[in-house]
């Protein structure tokens, strides 16, 4: 092809692309999506950990029915190409008690520690929402709960393994309801609710502190129970939104609006002693994009 020609058409070619790259900048100035965060937002801040990239085997979340008969979930091997940047602590009653003077958060259920520098408790999954919306606006930077996934990437050797344990193709239910029974009179007799000052419970192998301790976290995960063939692989599954897992020694799936999860919501198994969270923080480029469309309502 001559020069002339080519010229030509890599012109035509980079010329729209120039065009809406324009045009998105314009759109964008416009929608204010690269306004800075408001002042003093950087206080707000909380103290987190870069958990590495890595690959590790994790047991899948949710209830999982062979026929008609409850089996354990299957273990999977999760390859993490990216490091994780999530809240080293649980966000504290102090953190959460800007967001309520703010007018963003609904006050806690939980009675006053008499500490600020101990993990919020008496929250629901709606409130961990709305703290993690106002503190995106706050700091211009996108904070979301952890999935269940992403809470097993950052708690490594302290994410819990719910299994029972039992032969799969036992057809006596007496094992798994006394195995139940085992399991759950072992969670009861370890329950300690008073909440405890940061770091009473120890950090992992990548800085994660207190996780597995008597505050269990809130995800983003819906719980679901899965049906599998005789064969074991999935016929159906069914996310049941509403209700999200919760993680400390054990998971327990709780309904979103629960904060006392001692006095009824909790779908299966012992109740969580308390319920807090913490958070990740998006590294994306593309994340300034998210805080904005959050704050317009365009995304949870």
């Amino acid at each position: 092809m001559p020069r002339t020609k080519r010229n030509l058409s890599i012109l035509q070619t980079a010329l729209p692309i120039t065009l809406i790259a324009a045009l998105s900048a314009g759109i964008v100035q416009q929608t204010g999506f690269f306004d800075n965060p408001e002042p003093r937002g950087a206080i707000h801040e909380p103290k987190t950990v870069v958990v590495p990239a890595r690959t590790y085997k994790y047991r899948s979340d949710g209830e999982f029915v062979r026929g008609t008969a409850p089996v354990d979930p299957p273990m999977k091997t999760v390859i993490a190409s990216e490091s994780l940047t999530v809240t080293k602590y649980q966000i504290t009653a102090a953190e959460y008690a800007a967001c309520v003077l703010d007018g963003a958060c609904a006050a806690a259920d939980a009675p006053s520690p008499g500490s600020a520098n101990v993990p919020v408790t008496g929250v629901s999954f709606d409130d961990a929402m709305d703290y993690a919306r106002w503190l995106s606006k706050k700091t211009g930077q996108y904070w979301t709960l952890p999935s269940d996934q992403q809470l097993a990437h950052a708690a490594g050797k302290l994410f819990p393994d719910d299994a029972l344990g039992l032969d799969p193709d036992s057809k006596n239910p007496a094992l798994r309801w006394l195995a139940d029974y085992e399991r759950e009179a072992r969670e009861r007799s370890k329950r300690d609710p008073v909440p405890r000052p940061l770091g009473s419970f120890g950090e992992n192998e990548h800085g994660l502190a207190d996780f597995g301790g008597n505050v269990w976290e809130w995800t983003s995960t819906c719980h679901r129970r899965v049906h599998l063939y005789a064969n074991g692989s999935v016929r159906n599954a069914e996310p049941i939104c509403g209700v999200y897992v919760t993680v400390a020694s054990h998971r327990s799936p709780v309904s979103s609006f629960i904060r006392d999860p001692k006095g009824g919501g909790c779908s299966v198994g012992t109740p969580p002693d308390n319920l807090g969270f913490r958070l990740v923080k998006s590294t994306k480029w593309y994340a300034p994009f998210l805080v904005r469309f959050r704050e317009k309502g365009w995304m949870a």
